[in-house]
């Protein structure tokens, strides 16, 4: 089965969105997600450009990736500087990726407008660039940018790019259609004109400007392309990138392809919405294969004959990629889906037990409000543990208040009191910060750092609030998400209120029971002597 290799650029290319910008330590968790999932490459972003992406590098260093390589991303040499000298090839050997990912121009009105040099010139800065990089031991990957407008214009300068770039040794060349506006009859004509030209192996990278980025992707590979580039959920700057969440599916179940595999194929949707929740972007319901709608019925109709045969309106399996049928009507059982993720989460459930239909009902009820547990796996399991196992809480909150204050001109300043119980000991604490969430915040893991010694390592590393119902103005319901870190594992819990207090409440707490859970098991309140273990 022929190989096609996924190269995920969402860190880089994708980040460029617009209302998109990732934290540090959202971009390492999307590294970590991609790896699971099975792409080949994780393009971090580019070193030379800004210390975030510097820092990603340096902390990635760290992680021990099962699978995919991780690269740094650049252009080729400026014109003003050696190879030895250029700042941005220095930061790409700097960050000590296996591959390099570099950029050069394939458009001759970009190499005379843009960069001001001559054909010849721009000829050079490809060849030496890659050669440079190929001296310091990396893969390299050389994307010709602009290539099919490029080839427009004037083909044999756009071939000609190619050719420097393979005889300096470039490991893969990938053809970009930068602008996105290139139709999928004129791409194929182009790619199979490059693909004669030069012996390399070739790939593509898409935008979607004029909706082909998905279709020419996969004309691409039609046509011989052994590596697709594009991102997760399409993200990209103007209209978006190829979107990975297709293009891997038409690969592996239209085209008869290996991409990234049957198995990780099912972890897709759950990908998807992953990472638009750390993006703080509301997953789009009619994306195909992953969006929720995706596989939803509602005419009568439909839903009549998708009940005798699920192909009458389906045209995969929505579980071949962690999806699910959605009846609009009346909505069919969950239960496949919640057995599915206690089972990646380690957790136990006879599926024929009534508990497993207690989660569904329960998880439509609240999803219904406004939760959403694909980004918040902590109170899912949470939740799961309280509805099958009857696990209860490890403390009781008798109450708590939490006052801003602000004088003149001054900064405001927010003091938390709360009183909680454990075990009948009654706790009484106040604590003050930048804001009232964090004020609680420090109050609450104050209070129980008394009885659970293990919460000096609990950190809060994120914190998202997104506005569920806006026409609401102020009083709005809002949906917070926290992420949460003791220096071993991260994990993300979720709240849901018309408050925003009681919503960063809902999922602090959520975020100090799973620490707790992982200390002392499913003992929770009554544990005698659980601070001393």
């Amino acid at each position: 089965m022929k190989k096609i290799q996924i190269y995920d650029t969402t860190l880089r290319d994708g980040s460029q969105g617009e209302s998109i910008s990732f934290s540090l330590e959202d971009k390492l968790h999307i590294v970590k997600k991609l790896d699971d999932l099975g792409v080949d490459y994780i393009e971090g972003g580019w070193p030379g450009s800004n210390s975030k992406d510097i820092e990603l590098f340096r902390h990635a260093r760290d992680l021990k990736l099962k699978h995919a390589k991780l690269a740094a991303f650049g252009s080729t040499r400026h014109p003003r500087h050696s190879v030895a000298q250029d700042p941005n090839l220095q930061a790409l050997v700097e960050a000590h990726t296996p591959v390099v990912t570099i950029f050069g121009k394939a458009w001759d009105l970009h190499v005379k407008l843009a960069l001001g040099i001559s054909l010849k010139e721009n000829l050079d800065l490809i060849r030496e660039s890659v050669a440079f990089l190929k001296s310091k031991g990396k893969e390299v990957i050389y994307d010709a940018e602009h290539f099919f407008d490029g080839f427009k214009a004037d083909s044999a300068y756009a071939l000609a790019t190619l050719t420097v770039a393979e005889e300096a040794g470039a490991d893969l060349l990938v053809l970009c259609d930068t602008n996105g506006g290139t139709l999928t009859s004129d791409l194929r004509e182009r790619f199979q004109s490059a693909s004669q030209h030069v012996k390399s192996r070739l790939g593509i990278h898409t935008h979607n400007d004029a909706e082909m980025a998905v279709a020419n992707a996969i004309a691409a590979v039609q046509l011989g392309a052994v590596h697709v580039q594009g991102t997760i959920n399409g993200y990209g700057e103007r209209c978006g990138n190829a979107n990975l969440c297709s293009v891997i599916p038409n690969i592996e179940l239209k085209l008869g392809m290996q991409s990234i595999g049957k198995e990780n194929l099912k972890q897709l949707a759950q990908v998807s919405r992953s990472i638009s929740e750390l993006a703080n972007l509301p997953p789009r319901q009619d994306l195909p294969y992953v969006g929720k709608s995706a596989f939803a019925h509602k005419g009568g109709i439909h839903v009549s004959a998708v009940m005798k045969a699920a192909a009458a309106y389906e045209h995969v399996d929505p579980a071949l990629v962690g999806n699910e049928r959605r009846v609009l009507v009346s909505e069919l059982s969950g239960k496949s889906n919640v057995l599915y993720k206690a089972a990646e989460r380690g957790l136990k459930i006879d599926k024929s037990s009534p508990a497993a239909k207690l989660v569904v009902d329960k998880l439509k009820e609240m999803e219904h409000s406004g939760y959403q547990f694909e980004g918040a796996e902590a109170s899912f399991e949470i939740l799961f543990n309280k509805l099958v196992h009857n696990s209860k809480d490890f403390f009781d909150l008798d109450g708590f208040r939490v006052i801003t204050e602000k004088k003149g001109a001054a900064e405001s300043l927010s003091e938390a009191v709360i009183k909680l119980r454990v075990e009948g000991i009654e706790e009484h604490t106040a604590a003050e910060g930048v804001g009232p969430v964090s004020a609680l915040d420090r109050a609450l893991r104050k209070s129980l750092t008394t009885f659970f010694p293990c919460i000096r390592e609990l950190r809060l590393t994120d914190y998202k609030v997104r506005v569920l119902n806006p026409e609401s103005a102020t009083d709005a319901k809002v949906r917070v998400l926290v992420e949460s870190s003791d220096g071993r594992e991260r994990w993300s819990t979720v709240g849901v209120s018309e408050n925003l207090i009681e919503a960063s409440w809902q999922a602090l707490v959520d975020s100090i029971a799973y620490k707790l859970k992982k200390e002392y098991g499913s003992k929770g309140k009554g544990t005698k002597g659980a601070s001393n273990e």
